[in-house]
């Protein structure tokens, strides 16, 4: 086996937890291969990754002054006005024209790695003349209807955006609607807004001009478009995932991306106290916007589901409690426990008390639940989440939708779905034969995901494959 100690690894995350946390992940998988692991972030931002580490973090200013964005606003999930999620792309643009090229000038690494979503890398790993590898932070499937999507645009072909379409070519004869797309999709010609201009412009650069494409996937996950996949992109393909299960002791799991709001050893002896399979896990990511309105159909719905329950809740003001319905806490002592702000994710799911998800069905979320053997209650709310659910519900047959069928901008908050909806997707993900069918399914497909990342599986092969590739260029 050829060594890959000679190499030296550059990775830029996109900054939002969801893209940060799994590069870090894949990084640090690097570094345990003997390759020299260098992560680029800002200063708001270096909380995120855990010190001391085997992965170099090099810090870069964030230039909020030059945009016009507030000082120490330099992650996604602090964006509050539409209008600054361009000045957001401007400065990340600017930070790789200037002190990320001269950082690969001066360090010369063997690669650039960088989020799909910050396309301008291309340009300048060409600068320096270093290859440079994609990495998607999302899985086979999505990807594979979004090229088709980009390229045939089979969505125009029918009037109403209720009507589904065919999406040609894919295995499993995939058909979807215009609302469920994402708005970078849906916007006709002369009408593109610039976020639109850049995700196809992310998507193009990463399918031409790329090295190659890293997934954070699993090909026995979704192989029949591990396989498709490929034939959209000019350079190759490695599935690395999934991150999450790459370091799993007890810090880990806690502390991933940022530290709990909730003391770790009271939420282990909460799930302690209840049965296998008891506890419903709720949580919609790191950015979604949920409105007070919203807030009460789903606390009314997990009370009246009659289920233990772990319900995460992000609000900018957590002393607001307009969100809850008169007397719910009290109601629900010992039932049910609310955590505001950042929980323990993968220690939550990984518990043998949980036994189901209600998730907004970004890529970790669904990849975490797929590796923690839980069932979920899918209820996508933007991006490619929907496409997410149709993986779920359809092809792998681990997860229930609660009925969402709008595909919502980022910073608006989502279309109201009903408590008699929550509440029956819940029951039927954690009670009777019909969970019990997908606890089984999930399993199997939690046994195939350990499998993967360990020595001689297929992620721990796709590594090997990638580094042999960029040896090969070395030599």
């Amino acid at each position: 086996m050829a060594s890959h100690n000679h190499l030296h690894m550059v990775f830029v995350p996109l900054m939002a937890h969801g893209h940060m946390i799994p590069l870090f992940d894949i990084a640090r998988l690097f570094a345990a291969r003997g390759v020299k692991a260098t992560l680029v972030t800002t200063p708001a931002n270096a909380a995120a990754f855990p010190k001391p580490d085997a992965v170099e973090i090099v810090i870069l200013r964030f230039p909020s002054a030059e945009v016009g964005i507030p000082e120490g606003v330099e992650n996604i999930t602090q964006l509050t006005e539409i209008d600054h999620t361009d000045k957001f792309v401007e400065a990340l643009k600017l930070i790789a024209e200037g002190p990320l090229a001269e950082l690969l000038e001066e360090r010369r690494p063997s690669c650039l790695v960088s989020d799909m979503f910050l396309p301008w890398s291309a340009d300048v790993a060409a600068r320096v003349d270093i290859p440079w590898v994609a990495f998607h932070g999302g899985g086979y499937y999505a990807q594979a209807v979004s090229e088709v999507v980009r390229r045939d645009r089979p969505q125009w072909g029918v009037e109403s955006e209720d009507d589904e379409f065919d999406v040609p070519g894919l295995p499993g004869g995939v058909r979807f609607t215009r609302r469920k797309l994402p708005s970078a999709w849906t916007e006709k010609e002369g009408e593109k807004s610039a976020h639109t201009r850049m995700v196809e412009a992310a998507f193009e650069t990463a399918a031409e001009r790329s090295f190659g494409v890293m997934m954070n996937s699993f090909y026995e996950l979704e192989s029949d478009y591990a396989d498709h996949y490929p034939k959209f992109i000019r350079g190759r393909c490695w599935s690395l995932g999934p991150a999450s299960l790459c370091f799993r002791n007890m810090e880990d799991k806690a502390n991933r991306g940022k530290q709990a709001n909730i003391d770790v050893h009271e939420c282990l002896n909460w799930l302690d106290s209840k049965p296998p399979n008891s506890v419903i896990y709720v949580c919609f990511g790191s950015i979604t916007h949920v409105s007070s309105a919203q807030l009460i159909e789903i606390a009314t719905a997990l009370e009246a589901s009659n289920q233990h329950f772990i319900w995460v809740v992000r609000r900018p003001n957590h002393d607001d409690e307009e969100w809850l319905p008169s007397g719910f806490e009290a109601r629900n002592k010992g039932k049910g426990l609310i955590i505001r702000g950042w929980a323990p994710q993968v220690m939550i799911l990984d518990h043998v008390a949980t036994g189901g998800f209600v998730t907004h069905c970004g890529w970790n979320s669904t990849l975490e639940g797929v590796s923690a053997g839980v069932p979920m209650v899918t209820w996508p709310m933007f991006a490619e989440q929907f496409l997410n659910e149709k993986l779920a519900t359809e092809v792998l047959r681990v997860g229930v939708s609660v009925g969402a069928d709008q595909n919502c901008d980022w910073l608006v908050e989502e279309a109201r779905v009903r408590r008699a909806e929550i509440e029956a997707a819940v029951r039927r993900v954690m009670v009777g034969e019909e969970a019990e069918e997908m606890r089984r399914r999930a399993a199997a497909l939690k046994e195939l995901a350990w499998k993967a990342v360990q020595e001689g599986g297929s992620s721990y092969n796709g590594l090997t494959q990638m580094l042999d590739a960029l040896t090969s260029i070395k030599c």
